[in-house]
């Protein structure tokens, strides 16, 4: 497929929680791989935080479609890291016909 380009290596990251002993629980990122993807970013915005102000941009990040089910297909609500920055995925759809890509709607937010 013409325009896709997947040069930029993502580790997908689901969130798991476990019990912290004393009734509660501790959530925290378990990364699932790593994903070569096309990243294009939409126009940001700012939008208010609990304390801060946000910047809130949205990407379309590209991946190479995988089994429903794998765990090298993302989902909703799991995010992609790289290096420091975190993509939160918002929803996937499948890019082309042959379902041989995976567009994931992403927004990646950074305190102001």
């Amino acid at each position: 497929m013409s325009g896709v380009r997947l040069g930029r290596a993502l580790v997908l990251e689901t969130r798991q929680s476990e019990a912290d002993g004393a009734g509660g629980l501790i959530e925290r990122w378990v990364a699932l791989g790593t994903l070569w993807a096309d990243v294009a970013a939409g126009s940001g915005r700012d939008v208010p935080g609990e304390e801060v102000t946000v910047s809130s941009v949205p990407y379309r990040i590209t991946v190479r479609a995988a089994a429903p089910g794998s765990p090298a297909r993302p989902l909703p609500e799991q995010r992609f890291r790289e290096g420091t920055r975190v993509f939160r995925i918002v929803a996937v759809a499948e890019r082309d016909r042959g379902g041989q890509y995976l567009t994931c709607f992403a927004r990646e937010e950074v305190p102001a």
